[in-house]
């Protein structure tokens, strides 16, 4: 089942200075969710949170009704999985990356794990560290569908891809939501937002300033979060 967040009254960050500031927010993952807002508002720290990266200093998030530090950190990021925006590799082949994720995989799996992001079958074999920055990002993807989550978690997947590379991991990101794991993505890039997301998240200052569909967004009385969702 996809999977649901509440977050209460939510700080975090350092105590002198806190990045997020009393947050309030449910989001019901489906299709593909952004989070959006100018650059230091805690679009990661955000996102963070959700599978306990971070900590709050307050407040409390909770997963599918059941606050996150009563979940076994194991369990926590195998139903909440997470890909970076720099695709963290691990000695040897992509076989043996894939294995991190399910430890049992057998050469089949990782084929049809391969096949299911759209990497030919050749590179399970390759090591890890030779395939491109695109390459390299959907085997993560793939990494983390193997632990078969409730939701998928990205923090700007595209920011250090060419225009190709970007295009087939939306078209992918697109695809997996469609296909039963919703995402929940930090981008900073309006048009992927305008061409990926069914609704948006928008923080500003440490807060959320709107929330909701793109066309509930689109109609927002204040010009800044119509601007940050790229409303036409």
């Amino acid at each position: 089942m996809p999977a649901s967040f509440e977050l209460r009254d939510v700080v975090a960050g350092p105590d002198d200075q806190p990045i997020l500031r009393g947050v309030t927010l449910d989001v019901a993952c489906a299709g593909v969710t952004a989070i959006a807002g100018p650059s230091g508002a805690g679009k990661s720290t955000l996102l963070r949170l959700l599978n306990r990266l971070d900590d709050p200093r307050s407040g409390t998030v909770r997963l599918d009704g059941r606050d996150l530090t009563e979940w076994e950190p194991g369990a926590l990021r195998r139903r909440v999985a997470m890909v970076f925006q720099r695709p963290p590799l691990f000695d040897g082949t992509v076989l043996d990356n894939l294995r991190v994720a399910r430890s049992t995989l057998d050469r089949d799996g990782g084929l049809q794990a391969l096949q299911r992001v759209g990497l030919p079958e050749v590179l399970v074999d390759r090591d890890a560290a030779d395939l491109s920055g695109g390459e390299a990002q959907r085997m993560c993807i793939a990494r983390a569908l193997l632990t078969e989550p409730g939701v998928l978690l990205a923090d700007e997947p595209t920011s250090s891809l060419d225009g190709a590379a970007t295009a087939t991991i939306e078209d992918l990101m697109v695809e997996i939501a469609a296909g039963g794991v919703p995402v929940v993505l930090v981008t900073h890039d309006v048009p992927q937002l305008r061409r990926i997301a069914d609704r948006a998240v928008v923080i500003v200052d440490g807060g959320i300033a709107a929330h909701g569909s793109l066309t509930e967004l689109d109609g927002h009385p204040d010009p800044n979060v119509r601007d940050l969702v790229g409303a036409g």
